[in-house]
C-alpha cells in the first residue's frame, strides 16, 4: 500500500499522523510525506537540490528579499516533513517512509506529486495553518478530496490515541461507491473486536394528507417502504459476511432521512473513530453519494475522521 501524506505542522495536521494508528493500515507499507511552503520562488537549477537552492537563496541581498524569505520557508518545510518522518517511523517502523518538502499552492502541490507518486490514500489534516481553518473544512483539504484520483483521508485524529477496539461507519445506498467502501475497510488489518455500523439512510414514501384516509393508498405506501427495507438487507447480506469474515463485528443500520445527517449523527453518538464513504455512485437505486453532496458535506461536518473511497481504475494501478 502507498500512502501520501501532506503535512504542515499544525495541530490537525500532527492528530492526523496519530489518527493513522487507528485506520487499520498494514504492518508494511510506503509512504512518503510532502511538506509545502507557501511561496513562490523560480525553479531550483536541474542539478541543484532544494536545500541547496534555500541555501543560496538566503544569501542574497537586496532586491532578493522575497527569495530569502521563501527559501526560509521552504527549509522550514524540510524541518516538518523530517520531525513527521521520524513520528511516523516511531509508530510504523516497519514502513518505507520517504519525507520531501516542496514550494507554491499546497493543494496544487499534493495534488501535483500525487499523480508522480500515485498512492492508493492521500492522507490530510481537516484544516491547516492558515486563517481558512475557521470553516468547516479546510479549502487545501477540500480541493484534494474534491480533485484527488484515489482515495482521501481526512483525519481528524486524536493526539493520544487509546488501545481500544475501533469504531467504523460506512454509508451504504447499494451503489458501486458504496460497495467499494466496505472492501477498503475489510482489506484493512483492523484490532480485535472492532466493530462497524452498515448505516442506510431511506427516504420512505409517504402518502399525502388527503391519501393517508383512503385504505387503498395507504396500505400501498407501506408495501413500497417494506420493499425497500427487504431491498436493502438483501444487497447488504454478502457485504455484512464479508466484514464479518475480517473479523469485524458489521451490523445493518436502517433510518429515514438524509445521508448526510444520518451519517453524522449516528458517528457522533456512538463516537465513532471513522466514517467511510464512497466518492461516487454508478447505477445506484438511491443516487446520493455523489461527491460534492454527501461525501464532501460528511467531511466537512463530521466529528471523526472520514474517509471518501475510491476505487483505481486498471490503468491507474498499472501506471
Amino acid at each position: 500500500m502507498k500512502i501520501l501524506i501532506a503535512y504542515d505542522g499544525s495541530n490537525c495536521s500532527e492528530a492526523a499522523l496519530d489518527d493513522l494508528q487507528r485506520a487499520g493500515l498494514p504492518d508494511e507499507a510506503e509512504a512518503l510525506i510532502v511538506s509545502v511552503a507557501e511561496a513562490w520562488l523560480p525553479p531550483p537549477p536541474k542539478n541543484e537540490t532544494l536545500s541547496e537552492y534555500a541555501k543560496d537563496l538566503q544569501t542574497h541581498q537586496q532586491p532578493f528579499k522575497a527569495y530569502q524569505t521563501g527559501a526560509k520557508a521552504v527549509t522550514e518545510a524540510e524541518t516538518l516533513a523530517l520531525h513527521a518522518q521520524k513520528r511516523l517511523l516511531h509508530n510504523f517502523p516497519k514502513w518505507k517512509i520517504e519525507a520531501e518538502a516542496t514550494f507554491g499552492s499546497p493543494a496544487w502541490e499534493i495534488l501535483s506529486r500525487a499523480a508522480d507518486y500515485k498512492p492508493d490514500l492521500i492522507v490530510a489534516g481537516s484544516h491547516g495553518r492558515s486563517t481558512i481553518n475557521r470553516l468547516l473544512l479546510g479549502s487545501i483539504s477540500q480541493k484534494i478530496l474534491t480533485e484527488a484520483s484515489c482515495s482521501v483521508r481526512v483525519a481528524r485524529g486524536k493526539v493520544e490515541v487509546d488501545p481500544v477496539p475501533v469504531r467504523i461507519v460506512i454509508g451504504f445506498d447499494g451503489s458501486q461507491g458504496s460497495i467499494a467502501a466496505i472492501e477498503a475497510v475489510a482489506s484493512r488489518n483492523w484490532r480485535e473486536q472492532s466493530e462497524v455500523k452498515l448505516i442506510a439512510a431511506t427516504d420512505p414514501v409517504t402518502p399525502s394528507a388527503i391519501g393517508r384516509f383512503i385504505p387503498p393508498i395507504s396500505h400501498l405506501v407501506d408495501e413500497v417502504n417494506e420493499s425497500e427495507r427487504e431491498w436493502i438487507e438483501k444487497i447488504a447480506a454478502p457485504y455484512l459476511e464479508l466484514l464479518n469474515k475480517a473479523r469485524l463485528q458489521a451490523k445493518l443500520h436502517m433510518h429515514a432521512g438524509s445521508p448526510k445527517q444520518i451519517l453524522i449523527e449516528e458517528a457522533e453518538m456512538w463516537h465513532a473513530d471513522a466514517i467511510f464513504v464512497g466518492a461516487n455512485s454508478y447505477g445506484s437505486r438511491f443516487e446520493r453519494f455523489l461527491l460534492g453532496s454527501v461525501s464532501s458535506a460528511v467531511a466537512a461536518r463530521a466529528h471523526c475522521s472520514v474517509e471518501v473511497v475510491r476505487k483505481l481504475k486498471n490503468d491507474q494501478k498499472n501506471n
